[in-house]
């Protein structure tokens, strides 16, 4: 679903920052290669990831749902000088092509891709976190928003992508559409939860901004 009219959203775009060329290279090849590349974060929310991340420039960046790793890259652009990204994702076949990209790159030995589900990997993670960026399993969003404040620095800053899911949050929930439910759930959640602060932004499919209290 477009939330801006496709004339607006191209406006809005053109007048953004450029891609990159390597992120251009690696949206193409997604799209040519890789199922479901409307998961793809894309230009513009690339740049809008680009931009958090320099304002916080955070030492240690958490991202749950890895898949091509174009906004893997673009958080990258905000990292502290030994700063460092620990990014999860549970597709075997992701990985080498997620690497390839990132050993293209300044940050290639700033970042550790650690394969499985990140309701199990999470845990065993032991830094604190400046910025995370929750992108993977939406029924699980709870969960992971649970596991992570408590391994945030204050004033650190969570992003959540999706959180408007093509407009379904605002229709009847069919009873079998347990994602939306817990969509809505995680929207509330972030709202009413005391530690933290939150701005939802209509940004693509929605993207939260929380920051920890």
């Amino acid at each position: 679903m477009h939330f801006l009219s496709e004339e607006l959203d191209i406006y809005v775009t053109q007048h953004s920052e450029n891609e990159p060329e390597l992120l251009a290279q690696l949206n193409k090849e997604t799209h040519q290669k890789i199922l479901q590349p409307r998961m793809l974060s894309g230009h513009f929310q690339g740049r809008v990831l680009s931009m958090l991340s320099k304002i916080i420039h955070p030492t240690n960046i958490l991202e749950v749902g890895t898949y091509t790793g174009y906004a893997t890259l673009c958080l990258a652009e905000g990292l502290a000088e030994n700063g460092t990204i620990d990014t999860l994702d549970n597709e075997e076949e992701l990985f080498d092509f997620q690497r390839k990209y990132f050993d293209k790159t300044i940050w290639a030995n700033q970042i550790t891709q650690h394969l499985g589900d990140a309701i199990d990997i999470i845990p065993t993670l032991t830094k604190k976190y400046d910025l995370v960026f929750i992108d993977a399993d939406k029924e699980n969003y709870i969960n992971y928003f649970h596991l992570i404040v408590p391994m945030m620095n204050k004033g650190g800053i969570i992003l959540s992508d999706n959180v408007l899911w093509s407009g379904k949050v605002l229709e009847e929930v069919k009873p079998n559409d347990i994602t939306t439910k817990i969509l809505l759930e995680y929207n509330q959640l972030l709202k009413e939860d005391p530690r933290v602060e939150t701005v939802l932004l209509p940004i693509r499919d929605g993207l939260t901004v929380s920051r920890i209290l």
